[in-house]
């Protein structure tokens, strides 16, 4: 029996945790520091038809394909979720990656938005647990993407006018956190990601230690 126990503490199924939010709202660094702070979690690396970009590295930052593997890809139903961009490149994440981790108990971090996270629902739903960050205003908001000093006036426009729609999807999400203090936003995912490693789906030990109970109260 306490061989079995102590298994139950090391082998779970891992899950698939997907953050989203309005860009300038922290998800980024977020995410940064979850997989800093958590060792078993992994980073989900995405397919990709575009060109790699210099100081790019092929299965960190993306796996470059062909459109012909992609297209194999597609034919093979390889993906958990695919989104065509609207320049033209190709993205989708392959069950056999994600899949590599959670079998072995590892949980996987994505960076992904509400359409990727509809069709990772669609495909996944006892493994997926989304989490929605808003900002505590638009008015910071924008302060937050004027300070990072990375985008032209243009692009921030472009940026905010993408928010409404953005942020009609977030009752579709499990879980919602507005994002005032970067560190008490972590703290909060921490616990939701312990809460839900505990989920009796994750446990797959379970069934044979109820046997073991169960077999323990018929030899008395």
């Amino acid at each position: 029996m306490d061989e079995i126990i102590d298994r139950l503490k090391k082998v779970r199924k891992g899950a698939m945790f997907i953050i989203e939010a309005p860009s300038g709202t922290g998800k980024g660094t977020v995410a940064k520091e979850l997989l800093r702070r958590d060792k078993n979690i992994k980073f989900s690396v995405s397919v990709t038809t575009r060109p790699k970009r210099e100081g790019e590295v092929e299965g960190v930052d993306y796996y470059f394909v062909s459109d012909e593997q992609y297209d194999e890809f597609l034919a093979q139903d390889a993906f958990y979720e695919h989104v065509d961009s609207q320049y033209g490149s190709r993205y989708g994440t392959l069950r056999s990656e994600v899949d590599s981790f959670i079998n072995v108990g590892q949980d996987v971090l994505f960076d992904m938005d509400w359409l990727g996270a509809r069709q990772m629902k669609a495909k996944a739903k006892d493994d997926v647990v989304t989490i929605y960050l808003l900002p505590p205003s638009i008015k910071e908001l924008r302060r937050r993407l004027e300070n990072r000093g990375t985008d032209s006036p243009e692009v921030i426009k472009k940026r905010m006018d993408l928010i409404l729609d953005k942020m009609s999807h977030w009752d579709e999400f499990d879980y919602v956190i507005v994002n005032v203090d970067l560190e008490e936003t972590i703290l909060k995912i921490q616990k939701i990601i312990s809460g839900e490693r505990m989920k009796r789906v994750r446990q797959v030990g379970l069934k044979r230690f109820v046997k073991e109970l169960v077999k323990e109260v018929t030899d008395e």
